[in-house]
């Protein structure tokens, strides 16, 4: 009686799979139009880590694992891995088989390079990690790597998906100059999506991989991202079903509600929570008038972040409380008050000692949509109504980076990913060790407190939470009130896609996954 249930049973769960297995072979191919913006200035994401780079390189470059939704680790170019005791060595075994898109071999060599020479050198946030606590990366065989840490670090597995630690090939960077290496032109990964072409202005496209190291996959034969400059025309585009997927940012907010009610639409703001971004504001503490706490005191005070989260951006997100989002973890809630208040504004400009009128502050514009125009424009007259006069300076994607990495501005407005864990995603603004020219992604602001860089290395090598969250709670209290930045908003960004795109967002770095299993049902 058992075995003929038992048979009975396994008879559908094969009926049912043979059915899924099904309709996925009958809606293989295709092509899934989506949108970039604003234009990426390059597809490496060991050489730039702005969120269009990671966006489309995430089909292109695969990292040694990927993440469900609570950031459990799951196999990726690494099939399984094993941590000793102590916390102090990492083995990862690598799926065989793997090629890269040139038909060269993805072996454990491209993992030593990787994560030993160019990352450390190329990568704003992968090398404060590695040079910090990786003592050494060597290959076993070639599908076995270990890595040896200096000391324990908790966030250590959270690190390898591949905006963080894309796997790159070491035949094509071994001892060629990393930033002028023609590949950089045509990407060669390990992804399920190969580079096809790039018309500058118009579009970039990938096409299947038909080598992919997963059989059967990928479903579509090719991936479109669309360069389309304003975010009405992007809506538009949306409306008229000529694109497929709408990422968060791609539209101005004001028009998701819209959007979202259209039939056959699909919306969610799962699949970032690998990121958790927050919006903030940059200050050049190198000089005056941002070298002075008061000042920066003052700023924060004169912004209405209310008025930011509600009607800049129509409540998709909340008001920042200090340096780490509220899903961050060992977020505190419990941080200073910073109330807009242009009363105490002003008080706080007489205290600091500045003579505002005597200041020109370069803003450098955020080159990201409508959203962040409003919003600078928005700082401008904030600044303003403390008596500084202001200029906006217009840029592209690329300016932006290489100006904010090369500290050539005196105030700038940006977002960045916070990775789960502040080790990963928020230690890298505030250590002295990071203020590096080169990333945008660094201590680009200039703030140096050697005391408080102790305690950020203590919490980030305790293993026991609940003195990590002490730790952490200090480490939030001194950067409220030294306004290290200027906290504005923990964002919240939905997708919106068509119904008949499945599998669209299934892990914690949602659409800057491989796109392996999407399809399009017919």
């Amino acid at each position: 009686m058992k075995i003929k249930k038992w048979f009975k049973l396994s008879l559908g769960a094969m009926a049912m799979s043979l059915a899924v297995n099904g309709a996925i072979a009958q809606t293989k191919g295709g092509s899934l139009s989506m949108i970039v913006q604003p234009e990426p200035p390059i597809l490496i994401p060991a050489l730039n880590q702005q969120a269009p780079t990671q966006y489309v390189a995430g089909k292109i470059y695969e990292s040694l694992l990927t993440y469900t939704h609570d950031l459990k680790p799951q196999p990726g170019l690494a099939k399984s891995w094993e941590v000793s005791p102590d916390g102090l060595s990492y083995t990862f075994h690598l799926n065989s088989g793997v090629k890269w898109h040139d038909g060269k071999p993805f072996t454990a060599d491209d993992v030593v390079f990787s994560l030993a020479e160019m990352l450390p050198k190329t990568h704003g946030r992968a090398r404060v990690i590695l040079a910090k606590y990786v003592d050494s990366v060597k290959k076993v065989d070639d599908l076995t790597v270990q890595i040896k840490l200096k000391s324990p670090f908790a966030a250590f597995m959270i690190m390898f998906e591949p905006g963080f630690a894309p796997m790159m090939p070491k035949h094509v960077y071994e001892g060629a100059d990393y930033a002028t290496n023609p590949a950089n032109q045509k990407p060669i990964g390990t992804g399920p999506f190969m580079f096809k072409e790039w018309k500058r202005g118009e579009y970039i496209k990938l096409e299947r991989n038909p080598n992919y190291w997963k059989e059967g996959k990928p479903y579509l034969d090719e991936l479109i991202f669309n360069v389309i400059p304003d975010s009405a025309s992007r809506a538009v585009a949306f409306e008229q079903g000529t694109v497929d997927v709408l990422r968060g940012g791609d539209v101005d907010n004001v028009d998701i509600k819209r959007l979202r009610s259209m039939p056959n639409v699909d919306y969610t703001t799962k699949g970032w929570e690998m990121f958790s971004p927050q919006a903030y504001l940059i200050f050049n503490e190198r000089k005056p008038p941002f070298d002075n706490v008061k000042v920066r005191q003052a700023v924060m005070a004169a912004m209405n972040r209310k008025l930011i989260v509600n009607n800049i951006f129509f409540g998709l997100g909340q008001i920042s409380t200090g340096p780490f989002v509220a899903t961050e973890m060992f977020y505190d809630k419990n941080m200073p008050s910073l109330d807009f208040d242009m009363k105490k504004a002003r008080a706080l400009i007489k205290e600091s000692g500045i003579n505002p009128g005597d200041y020109t502050i370069r803003h450098l514009s955020f080159p990201y949509g409508a959203t962040w125009e409003r919003l600078d424009e928005y700082t401008k007259q904030s600044l303003e109504q403390l008596g500084f006069k202001v200029n906006l300076e217009a840029t592209d994607a690329g300016g932006w980076a290489s100006r904010t990495g090369n500290w050539d501005f005196d105030l700038t407005t940006t977002y960045a990913y916070q990775y789960g864990d502040p080790a990963l995603g928020v230690e890298r603004f505030h250590i002295a060790s990071n203020i590096v020219k080169g990333s945008p992604f660094a201590n680009v602001q200039g703030y140096n407190n050697p005391e408080l860089d102790k305690v950020w290395s203590a919490a980030a090598s305790e293993t026991d939470p609940a003195k990590r969250q002490e730790l952490y709670t200090q480490i939030q209290k001194k950067l409220v009130e030294d306004v290290s930045l200027g906290y504005l908003v923990d964002m919240e960004f939905p997708t919106l896609s068509r119904s008949k795109v499945k599998n669209l967002v299934k892990t914690a770095i949602g659409l800057n996954e491989s796109f392996d299993d999407v399809y399009i049902e017919k």
